[in-house]
């Protein structure tokens, strides 16, 4: 196994309580390919420092925000992740918007899922809000569906954002080899993503 990414922004997955036993979800592996990455399961927590387990500013975290911006693809020139405000306008100074961010948190689910758990930690509305602008389909392919062409896994979601963050084009593909790697074995078995069967066999 390579050596995890050692990732300066903290990375936090707040991670719906029926995703966790997705045959092909992403946190598991994300939280293995970063040295400084965390997976909670849960609904709700009281605040930010609940969640993260630790204190934690919220003037200094954002979150990958559900919705998106007019621009389907990045432009030349265009970073794939972008700061919005509240009202999902794409804010006009991006590296003053990501000045300073210590920790960024995704939201780990199907698309219902994950409207659930924005909507019951209103704290997450204090944070930066940053949408990821994907520069293709997921890597998904026909293996899950997702409610929106343009939905890319947790993992794929947090690569391309810490792509931005860190400065380094290389840590987007570090943290996909193992997603491909687990699609590719999924494809040879003939293996759809499902619910793990969670029953004691005898």
């Amino acid at each position: 196994m390579s050596q995890p990414v050692d990732n300066k922004v903290t990375i936090l997955v707040l991670q719906h309580p029926q995703e966790q036993d997705r045959v092909l979800g992403t946190a598991g592996l994300l939280a293995g390919a970063l040295s400084n990455a965390k997976v909670v399961v849960g609904l709700s927590w009281r605040n930010l420092a609940h969640a993260a387990g630790a204190p934690a500013e919220p003037r200094n975290w954002g979150v990958l925000y559900l919705g998106s911006t007019q621009t389907k693809a990045p432009a030349n020139g265009q970073a794939p992740l972008v700061a919005v405000d509240s009202k999902g306008a794409v804010l006009p100074d991006q590296e003053a918007a990501r000045a300073g961010l210590r920790g960024l948190i995704a939201l780990d689910g199907n698309w219902a899922q994950a409207k659930a758990l924005w909507w019951r930690n209103a704290w997450l509305t204090k944070l930066r809000r940053f949408v990821v602008v994907p520069d293709g389909p997921s890597l998904y392919g026909d293996l899950r569906r997702e409610a929106r062409p343009d939905a890319v896994s947790t993992l794929e979601a947090v690569a391309l954002s810490l792509q931005v963050l860190e400065g380094d084009v290389a840590v987007r593909e570090k943290l996909l080899a193992p997603f491909r790697a687990l699609l590719a074995k999924a494809r040879l078995e003939g293996v759809r993503d499902s619910k793990r069967d969670r029953r004691v066999r005898r």
